[in-house]
């Protein structure tokens, strides 16, 4: 199993012996039946006596054991028993039997052979006689030389607490895992009541499950190898089939694979191993990395599941994320190439990563970094991005715009980020995003202005795409829509939004809805709605029907993005997350009914002044299902009813389909184009970007 060379005598070692299961304690040690030991001593390596007197000391120190090999003096076995070593300085080793080892067997009549250690690659014999041995210890005079045999390329390492799974077409049999190797491991398992071992077919693949308490740690396709055992209990030895894995759908544009001086470093508790290791990283990306391992030292599984793993630059910056082995690839001199896959990390982390990466290919790029309050103001006045008719609507409110930029800006919390192209501090391009809903991010508040020959506006939105091309894959981060407001004027987002969503003419993959803008005054506040009319929290009933309406009109993705978390799940809500940075964030549908019959759906989405400069997540959004019998003094008079849930003289109204705002009449500030892409047509959009505007994604 781990090696393709053929050997010539190499005694098999049982590793299990090193961790004998519980229900195993109470049976006769261990028989070691290989004969051939004595041959392949002629071909074994020598240790010496100071090498092996410090190897002695490290397994005292560790807690660890040996075995004493005997030969039973009335069946002419070889045994094996477990045993405690004390401190040794090279001359003598005195070891103390483990306890319920040696059950029957009385170590003064048996004949004392060799004292083993057990690395996991091979086994240190030492030739013994012994000085002292009763029932509780034993002493024997270190030898000049020992003997190293049966060395393996890849060490082996004993496992516990770790439980296995196997499962091949019905057959399920479950135990648990023995030892372990990058090469395979061995496991020992009963099958499940109404399975049989007849119906294990070691010819084909079977699925194996490795996990602890807490979740699996290795799911894969694997071959059979060896198996023994009987039909009740078999230890069975597994390679993985070979195959990596495909974690992620294929992708013809990825984020770029960097190798950063000084390197990166990942750190991790083994899960199958329950040790610290740490690797330099090769190179890596917003999607994962590499490491190399040495072939004798490889404790890396293909397939394997790290639940905590640490990606640390220079002591500095440590960022947590789960990772995934997707395959393993021998090259030879720089040894075994391992490539993780980087499989959730909060929001955080991920932006400093993308920062760091984004930084090491342009200085100017920044991700979410502090930015003083001054000098965006400043940017956003100079760029054109706050006119004169926008600053109209927020003047009387910029000191809670104020208040809510430093928070987002300078605190930087999860809810929102942030891309600029920056040049000595100086903001030259901006662009960001806000998690608007439950699983939809907002992107907004794109600007630029002139940098030199840079295209500063289309350089941010380079980054955003790179920012959201790996960061929809982390469930954290809970991300299954991306969306934008923009003008049907404005001839940049057109093309960049607008013209994609034509292009793929699939409104379940990207939408395009046209609303109307209207800021309203308050005027019917207080009116009441004539007789046969009502205004209520929207039933079930009335949400199939908004949905009917929607989807024969539409078939967009609007209604998919204002889907809750379900009561039962234990993700934390938008609401609660929002409240947890002191923000407010939340939305409430209503029906407007005459006689029972359903006119419209009025959206009352609140959230901080500022978090959006046009005020298009502090608004009321309006879906009329019945434009025939919906005159605008009543639809009017129900929005008024619902102004008052909104601290400010001028509510912001957004009403489709627009066809009933031109058919009423009715005066409108602007329109508004709402884009939304299903995160899952992402390569698709980047490959429209690359082709129309000829952006690399190198």
């Amino acid at each position: 199993m781990d090696s393709s060379k053929p050997q010539k005598i190499i005694p098999k070692f049982d590793a299990s012996v090193n961790q004998a299961p519980v229900e195993d304690k109470k049976l006769p040690p261990w028989l070691f039946r290989h004969r051939a030991l004595t041959d392949a001593l002629e071909n074994a390596k020598p240790v010496k006596k100071e090498t092996l007197t410090n190897t002695l000391n490290h397994i005292h120190f560790i807690d660890g054991y040996v075995f004493a090999l005997l030969r039973h003096p009335k069946y002419e076995e070889s045994v094996l028993i477990r045993a405690y070593p004390k401190p040794c300085t090279g001359v003598k080793l005195t070891c103390h039997w483990a306890d319920d080892t040696l059950l029957g067997i009385n170590p003064e009549e048996c004949k004392f052979q060799y004292v083993i250690i057990v690395d996991g690659r091979s086994l240190i014999l030492i030739p013994a006689i012994a000085q002292e041995i009763d029932n509780k210890h034993f002493t024997i005079e270190l030898p000049s030389l020992s003997h190293s045999v049966g060395q393996r390329q890849t060490r082996r390492y004993p496992c516990r607490n770790v439980t296995a799974e196997l499962i091949q077409s019905g057959f399920f049999a479950k135990g648990g895992l023995l030892d372990f190797s990058p090469m395979g491991f061995r496991i020992k398992v009963k099958p499940e009541k109404s399975c049989f071992f007849q119906w294990f077919n070691s010819d084909e693949l079977a699925t194996v499950h490795l996990r602890n308490e807490q979740q699996i740690l290795f799911s894969g396709a694997c071959k059979c190898v060896h198996q023994r055992g009987g039909l009740g209990e078999r230890e069975i030895v597994l390679t993985p089939s070979g195959e990596g894995i495909n974690r992620f759908k294929k992708s013809n544009i990825r984020n770029p694979r960097q190798e950063l001086k000084p390197s990166p470093t990942a750190i991790f508790n083994h899960p199958i191993l329950n040790m610290r290791v740490q690797f330099d990283i090769s190179d890596i990306s917003t999607s994962g990395f590499s490491i190399y391992e040495r072939a004798d030292e490889a404790v890396l599984l293909s397939g394997m599941i790290i639940p905590d793993l640490v990606i640390d630059f220079a002591g500095v910056s440590g960022l947590k994320c789960s990772a995934q082995v997707i395959y393993r690839r021998n090259e030879m001199e720089k040894g075994i190439r391992c490539a993780f896959a980087i499989l959730d990390m909060n929001i955080k982390n991920y932006s400093h990563l993308t920062n760091i990466l984004a930084s090491a290919l342009n200085p100017n790029v920044h991700i979410s970094n502090a930015i003083g309050s001054n000098a965006l103001w400043e940017f956003l006045f100079e760029s054109g991005f706050i006119y004169p008719a926008k600053y109209r609507l927020i003047k009387s409110y910029r000191e809670d715009f104020k208040k809510t930029y430093r928070k987002l800006y300078q605190e930087s919390p999860e809810i929102a980020r942030h891309i600029t192209y920056e040049k000595n501090g100086q903001i030259f391009g901006h662009i960001s995003m806000v998690r608007a809903y439950e699983r939809t991010w907002m992107i907004h508040h794109h600007a630029a202005r002139n940098a030199g020959s840079k295209q500063t506006g289309l350089q941010v939105l380079k980054q955003m795409m790179h920012y959201l091309n790996d960061m929809h894959r982390l469930p954290s981060v809970k991300m299954d829509y991306a969306m934008s407001y923009f003008r049907p004027e404005s001839k940049f987002p057109e093309r960049v939004f607008g013209g994609f969503a034509r292009e793929l003419e699939n409104p379940k993959g990207c939408s395009l809805d046209l609303f109307s803008y209207l800021p309203y005054t308050t005027l019917s506040l207080g009116t009441r709605l004539p007789e046969g009319w009502s205004l209520q929290q929207c039933s079930s009933l009335d949400l199939c029907e908004l949905s009917q309406f929607y989807n024969q009109r539409s078939k967009g993705l609007f209604l998919e993005i204002l889907q809750k978390e379900g009561t039962g799940s234990s993700e934390v809500c938008i609401e609660k997350l929002y409240n947890k940075f002191g923000f407010t964030r939340e939305w409430k549908t209503y029906s407007l009914t005459s006689h029972g019959r359903l006119n419209a759906v009025l959206i009352v989405d609140r959230s901080n002044l500022g978090l959006n400069l046009s005020e298009l997540l502090n608004s009321i959004k309006i879906v009329v299902t019945n434009p025939d019998n919906l005159p605008w003094d009543i639809l009017s008079i129900a929005i008024g009813q619902l102004a008052h849930l909104y601290d400010k003289s001028k509510v912001p109204v957004l009403i489709y389909p627009i066809d009933y705002v031109d058919a009423s009449q009715i005066r409108y500030e602007k329109r508004y184009h709402l884009w939304i892409l299903d995160v899952r047509y992402g390569d698709e959009y980047m490959e429209y970007m690359q082709r129309k505007f000829r952006v690399r994604f190198d």
